[in-house]
């Protein structure tokens, strides 16, 4: 950029921390950078300034170019649709036959006309009732009160009986004093 080399960076850094001090030196270069950064803020607003302006008069002798076409298109199409039509000498195309005419008339006369179509006839449908049918209800479940009766053929073998409770041992009889006898 400013083709400075490392041993004059070197040399810069040291006299400014001789002549600014080394508890100023921070600030000097935070102040330094900030200066910096403006500029370049500045350049790059100065070159977005200029290609604007740039873009500005392309478009306008993009938009001339446009206009001087579109001008040399309409007047190299000027035309005039009756010019056409004047008659120049030339001859006029032949009449048709009326012979001919009359012959083509009367075959179309004898071609026979469609048969017009059956009649149509639509009944209008039923109308649909306006009930709407109602849900069928749930059946409650009954709740049985008796046990039903089985028939004995079709009855389950009877399950074993309960196992005959367990006797206890008597406790010890307890003395008077509360020892065990």
């Amino acid at each position: 950029m400013f083709d400075i080399a490392w041993s004059e960076l070197l040399l810069i850094g040291g006299v400014a921390l001789i002549v600014i001090g080394p508890k100023e030196l921070p600030g000097a270069l935070r102040t330094a950078g900030q200066m910096v950064g403006k500029v370049r803020r500045m350049a790059a607003e100065f070159q977005g300034q200029f290609n604007d302006a740039m873009r500005e008069a392309e478009l306008h002798d993009l938009k001339k170019q446009v206009e001087d076409i579109g001008t040399s298109v309409q007047a190299s199409t000027n035309f005039d649709p009756i010019e056409p039509m004047k008659d120049f000498g030339t001859p006029a195309a032949p009449k048709p036959d009326d012979a001919a005419v009359k012959e083509a008339e009367a075959k179309l006369a004898a071609i026979p006309g469609p048969e017009p179509l059956p009649e149509v006839v639509i009944d209008p449908a039923p109308v649909a009732a306006a009930e709407v049918p109602a849900k069928p209800k749930r059946k409650r479940k009954t709740v049985a009160t008796e046990e039903p009766v089985i028939p004995e053929a079709e009855a389950a073998p009877p399950e074993p009986a309960a196992k005959p409770a367990r006797k206890r041992k008597p406790k010890a009889a307890e003395s008077e004093d509360g020892s065990p006898a």
